[in-house]
């Protein structure tokens, strides 16, 4: 028995099992043999090809058998007989073997098996998928299974275009795909087919055809094929979407109230739909109520047509309740998960309009609302400019709130998504920024590596190596901050800022003495720059540069509210101690020759 199974299974998996010649001799022994080295079989694998067909000759076979015209072509086999028969099959037969076995599992409905042996028949013979009755066994077992487009591709052959039996599927495969119209349209050419069939054979096409001609609007035409259906729980749902398309709620409730515990789960839902849908129409449920009433419903059934109807009654209450939370909720699973069409470009229209509102800056929701909400519906903010400008001003409301980790994420969104070229040069400098502020220099040294790609202009260059340098100086990586600002014009300005920090004096006294500043009119900064020199001067004993330093501007600081500083700071080192030059530093003027790039220093890494 196991030696028939083990027969069976190697014919249908299209590896027939070694035969042995009669005469062959018997062998002495297993023959010794030199395992080959892992370069040989990597080499082996590599360069492997396809199996070369090996059946030829069913194709033409097949081609001259009369045209398949109804249900009749998938006779279905005993299954002993199906096997018996593929294991007594030779090469010559086995093909033959195969069909049969294709079409018995066909009628059962069995198609990933039926697809499976009909991919081994074609790598054994391509000349089969150029075959009518091949190509037609592929397109049942595809639209079968659901896969609609490959359905239609198989099934539109030229001399399948008027058979019965190939407009059938295209039939089931046309409403499956949400296209009531195209299957409408394959109704006159399938019915004799259709008509053909038992009772149970007849019925998923009836039913295709049926939920067409509800989907595209034609209610009488549905009520008039309903008529020939069995009363059962899914003809009363669709007779009750028929009435309620019609306006007759009264007949359409009392279609869905016949769908009882007894029906399954799916049916259940549906009725609860209808019934839903009903007191919507008659006013006899609020909006907002059947927005949290669909809701519940959707949250127990998940992934089908079903989900995208629930979706589309849900989506309508949502703008009847003025509520566009829920809409942008409802239209955004449409949206993501269901093929609407040419229905998805208003729907969209109306999430952005809806997102556009909500995220402006004169929006009253709460902030940590409002960041949510983009987060969760970014991929639906308007393309181009307008869409950018959000989300710059909501990064602005954040960082102006402290939340400068927020507002980072928000802008590399932008950063790896939506912007592109040069456009990223502005922006990488934002996030990187953004990341310095919320302590995370490493991250801002990523954000600018990672978009380092388009040729920026000199000034735009020149700003991410000011940035760059101060997260490396953060890191600790002094050494490499000074190269990356090696080339910036500016760069001795931020030099001296980061040697001010680390109280480098003998160096920040050489950066400092090559930017002195003119003896007339001194700014804030300027006197920054002089006081902080005469302190590393003092700092590392050089009293006779510092006596040529209160030589030079004594006379400009005299009539300045920082005289005194400069007055304590250039005294002779000798008459001053480490309690005064403390106080002096805490008076200098806050302002930096570094500007904004001190206040970045002045960040702390987490």
């Amino acid at each position: 028995m196991r030696l028939v199974s083990l027969l069976a299974l190697a014919s249908a998996t299209a590896t027939p099992l070694a035969a042995t010649p009669a005469t062959a001799p018997a062998s002495p022994g297993p023959v010794a043999t030199a395992a080959p080295s892992a370069a040989a079989s990597a080499a082996n694998a590599t360069t492997q090809l396809p199996r070369p067909p090996r059946f030829r000759g069913f194709a033409p076979i097949l081609a001259a058998q009369p045209a398949f015209a109804d249900g009749a072509a998938w006779a279905v086999q005993p299954e002993a007989d199906v096997w018996a028969s593929l294991a007594r099959a030779t090469p010559a037969t086995r093909q033959a073997a195969r069909w049969v076995q294709v079409r018995s599992l066909i009628g059962k409905m069995r198609y990933p098996e039926a697809l499976g042996i009909l991919q081994v028949m074609a790598t054994d013979d391509p000349d089969l998928l150029l075959v009518p009755a091949f190509q037609l066994a592929r397109g049942a077992t595809l639209a079968g299974l659901g896969r609609t487009g490959e359905a239609l591709s198989a099934l539109s052959g030229p001399a399948l275009l008027g058979n019965a039996e190939a407009c059938a599927w295209r039939l089931r495969a046309q409403e499956n795909a949400g296209n009531p119209g195209g299957a409408l349209a394959e109704v006159h050419c399938a019915l004799p087919t259709i008509n053909h069939r038992p009772s149970l054979e007849r019925r998923p096409f009836a039913l295709a055809a049926i939920r067409a001609a509800l989907d595209d609007g034609r209610w009488s035409q549905a009520l008039h094929w309903l008529k020939r259906q069995d009363a059962g729980a899914e003809a009363s749902i669709l007779r009750g979407r028929a009435y309620l398309g019609k306006a007759d709620f009264g007949h359409a409730r009392r279609q869905f109230e016949k769908v009882g515990a007894a029906a399954d789960r799916g049916q259940r839902v549906e009725a609860a739909l209808g019934l839903a849908t009903v007191g919507i129409a008659q006013r006899r449920i609020a909006p907002a109520a059947a927005v949290r009433q669909l809701s519940a419903m959707r949250f127990g059934w998940r992934g089908d047509d079903l989900e995208r109807r629930i979706l589309k009654v849900e989506f309508a209450q949502a703008q009847a309740a003025h509520d566009p939370v829920a809409m942008l909720r409802t239209g955004s699973t449409l949206l993501r998960y269901c093929n609407l069409g040419a229905g998805a470009g208003p729907i969209l229209s109306q999430l952005q309009q809806s997102l556009t509102a909500m995220l402006a800056p004169d929006s009253k929701m709460a902030l940590p609302d409002v960041a949510g909400l983009f987060w969760d519906y970014r991929e639906l903010t308007p393309a181009g400019a307008d869409g950018d400008l959000l989300a710059v001003h909501l990064a602005d409301r954040l960082q102006a709130a402290g939340l400068y980790a927020r507002a980072a994420e928000l802008l590399q969104y932008q950063l790896t998504a939506r912007a592109s070229d040069v456009a990223k040069g502005p922006l990488s400098v934002r996030v990187a920024t953004l990341r310095i502020l919320a302590g995370d220099p490493a991250k801002a040294i990523e954000a600018l590596r990672n978009s380092s790609g388009p040729t920026y202009s000199p000034a735009m260059v020149w700003d991410r190596q000011r940035v760059e340098a101060v997260a490396l100086a953060l890191l600790g990586k002094t050494d490499a901050a000074f190269a990356a600002l090696a080339e910036v014009p500016d760069g001795a300005a931020i030099r001296a800022e980061i040697l001010w920090r680390r109280r480098d004096w003998n160096a920040l006294a050489t950066v400092t003495a090559a930017s002195l500043p003119t003896k007339v009119g001194l700014s804030e900064v300027a006197q920054a720059t002089i006081l902080r020199h005469a302190i590393a001067l003092a700092m590392i004993g050089r009293e006779d540069k510092l006596q040529a330093l209160r030589a030079r501007y004594q006379a400009a600081f005299a009539t300045l509210p920082s005289a005194g500083v400069f007055d304590v700071l250039t005294s002779p080192v000798g008459k001053i101690d480490s309690a005064q030059i403390s106080a002096a530093m805490a008076a200098i003027p806050s302002a930096s020759p570094a500007g904004v790039y001190a206040d970045l220093l002045a960040s702390t890494p987490g």
